[in-house]
């Protein structure tokens, strides 16, 4: 280590203020900022939509089904049509959040949602009830997409992962809500039961409505709009410290081509900046090399998020249960519920794990775990299949590997999906990019959804599992080589890190990484260098 020379006393630079970051301990980890805090918990309850959305169709389907005397097939295609639904409200997202502004775009998507559950809860037919969920659906595609933007957009870099993982928890906590409406409902008249189990999904987004009024805009879609005395005003309430405020508004303000030296409080902006006009020759047809990587990784992990059997296990519960030996509508229920409690309370873990354990540990050890439930979880299946009488430790075994699939998805592919992709697009690309992940993610979960129950009788429900088992080998692979660590680093700095990444490096830690989790100054400061 060498020691500092005059100059380098006279001119204190963006080195060597890092350097001495390390040994100032932890009395210089930031507190967690609570407005940033509470940002990210109103941003996020869009979520609950899609979650409950999902939770509460697992048990509705089973009084649908004999409502309306549908089959199988019409059983799937009204489970995943949500999700093919759902790509008009992720496609437009991106176009509108950039036009109306992110926090618009949410009260948006609520409005639309609640149209859809009341339409739902109303339906008389088989066709009105699909109607009401592309309603819900556009609705559902809107908050997917918004929702991990606008907090990664808000969030300081020291708690980024934690507060970005929100959409996920909220999610989570819809699904929940949507298990324990099924219970609660599930004594009543049949024609009428169903109807409350959707047409109570509206609830949520009212509240939505009422809790965006006390959100600011993104920091980001104010710069870009040319508005940054009032991206500052916000920057400097979500931000760790006033250095850390200012440093994020120039990065903004290079990203979106202002002068670092302009000072004003409203700006003129290119149109071509403000509105996004440019951006899908950016992506598809002119990518760098970095935006192509970045491309590449955010529909990769949104694929295998979907491919690996989730929405089947949280939609169908219930049949698979049956499947398993659970016989009647309220074991099957109340399991479901317990699949519910799982879940959430992993992902809750997942939340305080995120920033501390990072991105690429969690994913790969998440996927791992994932890999060996649904090779569990197919064998047991398989056994009951294949034998007449109860086999009772290959039932005790279904319904655990179940608990430890959603578990273990929950710790880390869950949350991370989401985190990664609203953290790696750069600034003009992120509207759109993110967009376009939703949209694999979505397409991707209606296929799954809408086939599941085909497949089980083409390969048996077992054997769904075995193949959902090998694709999640397959994304272990592409995870472990194609994705770099993100903890911590500047969302304007991901382009330097996607250019410059090789799988192998992920066998080393990140020489930036060190100190990353408490502030971005500190890595910043030597890629610049």
């Amino acid at each position: 280590m060498t020691g500092l020379t005059p100059e380098n006393q006279a001119v204190p630079s963006t080195a060597s203020a890092t350097k001495h970051v390390p040994e100032l301990g932890p009395p210089a980890k930031p507190k967690r900022n609570k407005y940033a805090f509470a940002c990210a918990i109103l941003a996020s309850m869009t979520s609950i939509l899609l979650g409950y959305d999902i939770g509460v169709m697992s048990g509705a389907l089973i009084y649908i089904k004999r409502d309306f005397q549908i089959n199988d097939l019409q059983v799937g295609i009204l489970a995943g049509i949500l999700n093919i639904f759902s790509l008009v409200g992720s496609c437009a997202a991106g176009k509108t959040s950039d036009w109306i502004g992110r926090r618009n775009t949410i009260v948006f998507a609520g409005a639309i949602f609640f149209a859809g559950a009341i339409l739902m809860g109303l339906a008389p037919n088989y066709a009105f009830l699909v109607f009401g969920r592309f309603v819900a659906g556009v609705g559902v595609g809107y908050a997917l997409m918004i929702a991990p933007v606008y907090t990664a957009e808000v969030a300081p870099a020291s708690s980024r992962g934690f507060l970005t993982s929100f959409p996920e928890v909220f999610i989570n906590a819809g699904i929940m809500l949507g298990y324990v409406s099924n219970l609660a409902f599930s004594k009543f008249p049949q024609n009428l039961g169903w109807r409350f189990m959707l047409g109570v999904g509206s609830v949520p987004s009212v509240l939505l409505a009422i809790g965006v009024l006390a959100m600011p805009e993104s920091p980001r879609w104010l710069v870009i709009q040319g508005r940054l005395g009032e991206a500052k005003r916000v920057l400097d309430k979500t931000s760790d410290s006033p250095a850390e405020a200012a440093l994020r508004l120039e990065e903004i303000k290079a990203a979106a081509g202002i002068p670092a030296d302009c000072h004003d409080d409203v700006v003129q902006v290119s149109k071509k900046t403000s509105h996004g006009s440019g951006v899908w020759k950016e992506l598809l047809i002119h990518p760098t090399p970095a935006v192509r990587r970045v491309m590449i990784a955010a529909m990769g992990i949104h694929f295998f998020q979907q491919a690996t059997g989730i929405d089947a296990v949280v939609l169908f519960s219930p049949r698979i249960f049956k499947t398993a030996g659970l016989k009647t509508d309220h074991q099957q229920l109340l399991a479901t519920v317990a699949v519910g409690i799982v879940k959430t309370s992993f992902i809750l873990v997942a939340t305080f794990l995120i920033d501390r354990v990072g991105r690429r540990p969690l994913l790969l050890t998440s996927v791992g775990g994932m890999i060996l439930s649904l090779a569990a979880l197919g064998t047991s299946l398989t056994v009951i299949d294949h034998t007449e009488k109860k086999v009772t430790w290959a039932l005790v075994l279904s319904i655990a590997t179940v608990m430890t699939y959603v578990a273990t998805f929950s710790i880390g592919a869950g949350p991370i999906t989401w985190v990664y992709t609203s953290e790696i697009f750069p600034l003009r690309l992120r509207s759109q990019g993110s967009s376009m992940a939703v949209v694999v993610n979505r397409v991707t979960s209606g296929v799954i959804s809408m086939t599941f129950l085909l497949m089980s009788k083409a390969m048996t429900t077992g054997g769904a599992f075995y193949l959902f088992g090998g694709i999640a080998t397959v994304a272990w692979v592409f995870f472990y080589t194609f994705l770099p660590e993100t903890r911590g680093r500047s969302l304007e700095d991901m382009d330097e890190l996607f250019s410059g990444f090789r799988w192998r490096d992920s066998k080393s830690k990140p020489k930036n990484n060190k100190n990353s989790s408490s502030n971005p100054e500190v890595e910043i400061g030597p890629n610049k260098q």
